[in-house]
């Protein structure tokens, strides 16, 4: 058995009956790391190898502590973890050491997981490619040439060379749907509230971003939901759930889904990638669901203002403590912060009522569909050296995150969405497509991944690298 490329459900049904010990998997995932990371750049700030090997014996040498007992973990650099550094890719925070771990990497301590370092992310999470001044690009293993994708980039590229088996990430404007899309693997959006952010700051107005579970198939995706999931007492809007793991395969037999395509043309696509995913489908079909084309169902320019106000809005309020840096900030981050800056509170105001607008509209929608499909993204995955697409098809974006618009209709409502794998494109390209669904039905939406995985398997086509 090849430890890397084993599921997580597997190797932690090993480790809890102690067929597998946490100094083998340890050996493993460093002598991985050491052969791939130089080339992609995924994980940053990797502890001392004999560090983390004393770690891994003193694992073995204890009770089982909780569902993820000794695998290894690498956290996305947006999240403090306690000893290691945590910079946000960020030159103000290139040498910052947190004393104490965010609620995520607590929980995921917890839960036995054995932090090994950080994934690599962009400059405060900003912009779906991972590239910043502290560790430089993670570049795409499928073509190390091109972008990886972002915010969770360095997650994404990690699982797809097999470097762990687990990862976190948080999605805001897609930041773990378009890197799972462009690197062969899953990501899962969850509903709002689910899984809580960290206590700090306003904790009412800003309900957008969301951390999230990414991993090779849907039943590894459950088991760390339910790890990542539950109320936060200092949290007001968090929410009790149900626990999704072990996710069911269901027969899909009387399933509707509605493919919302290109949302009639609102959203330019580069070529093939609408076709690969109407391909893929068909595979729902043949499991028994009905594909229905769904005609736009709401103005996507209304959706696009609504999602650009609160977006400034939320992420000006993130950044405002770097008011007086901002010579160090990158010109998105800037840009951001000097449009919310601007905002008068009715220019707000009049953004939220566009979302519930759009809020009630899909909910009519989704008591007709299952669930919805839309393409994970709008380009392949395109040249490293370039900040972003300024393009697509003829059509020029008129901000630096345009090109992205495709994830706005399910992040203005915080539904859960699961990024599947579509195969690949031109030169062996991955894509994805965003499957959602209602609030609080994440079972549902993972259950509808596992089925289509279970026939598809596309993140077992490695890298040519691994």
């Amino acid at each position: 058995m090849n430890l890397c490329d084993t599921s997580a459900v597997d190797l932690l049904e090993k480790l809890s009956t102690r067929q597998l010990s946490a100094e083998e998997l340890m050996l493993a995932t460093l002598e991985r790391i050491t052969s791939v990371n130089p080339e992609v750049n995924a994980i940053v700030a990797l502890q001392d190898p004999d560090v983390l090997m004393a770690q891994a014996r003193a694992t073995d040498e204890n009770p089982i502590q909780g569902p993820l007992n000794g695998l290894p973990m690498a956290i996305k650099d947006l999240v403090n973890v306690a000893g290691i550094t945590s910079s946000q890719g960020s030159p103000i925070f290139r040498n910052h050491v947190p004393a104490n771990d965010d609620l995520i990497a607590a929980r995921l301590r917890s839960a036995g997981a054995i932090p090994i370092g950080k994934t690599n992310t962009p400059e405060f999470g900003l912009g779906s490619h991972t590239f910043n001044p502290v560790y430089g690009a993670t570049r795409n293993p499928y073509d190390p040439a091109r972008s990886c994708g972002g915010s969770s980039g360095g997650a994404a590229v990690a699982l797809a060379t097999g470097m762990v088996a687990l990862a976190d990430g948080s999605d805001m404007m897609g930041s773990l749907r378009n890197p799972a899309a462009w690197n062969n693997v899953y990501g899962f959006r969850p509903s709002w509230g689910r899984v809580p952010s960290e206590p700090a700051g306003d904790l009412f107005l800003h309900q957008l971003s969301t951390l999230g579970p990414m991993a090779r198939s849907p039943c590894d995706i459950g088991l760390l939901l339910d790890v990542m999931s539950g109320p936060d007492p200092k949290q007001p809007l968090t929410c009790a759930s149900e626990p999704v793991s072990p996710v069911n395969i269901d027969n899909l037999d009387g399933v509707r889904i509605g493919w919302l395509s290109d949302w009639g043309g609102a959203f330019p696509m580069e070529d093939g990638i609408l076709s690969l995913c109407c391909n893929e489908l068909s595979i729902f079909a043949d499991l028994g669901a009905t594909i229905d084309e769904v005609p736009p169902p709401f103005d996507s320019e209304r959706i696009w203002e609504s999602w650009i106000t609160l977006r400034s809005w939320s992420v000006a309020a993130e950044l405002q403590p770097q008011a007086e840096n901002k010579d160090a900030l990158k010109d998105s981050a800037l840009w951001e912060l000097e449009r919310g800056q601007a905002l008068g509170a009715m220019e707000v105001h009049a953004a939220s009522v566009t979302r519930s607008d759009w809020f009630r509209r899909a909910v009519e929608l989704l008591s007709e569909y299952d669930a919805l499909v839309l393409p994970a993204a709008q380009v392949w995955p395109f040249p490293v050296e370039l900040p972003y697409p300024q393009a697509i098809g003829g059509v020029e974006m008129d901000t630096y995150h345009r090109w992205m618009q495709v994830v706005t209709p399910v992040s203005l409502l915080g539904l859960p969405c699961l990024s599947i794998p579509a195969g690949f494109g031109p030169g062996g390209l991955p894509m994805g497509m965003q499957l959602f669904g209602p609030r609080g039905g994440d079972a549902k939406i993972l259950a509808l991944g596992a089925a289509y995985h279970a026939v598809t398997r596309w993140p077992q086509r490695r890298p040519a690298m691994v």
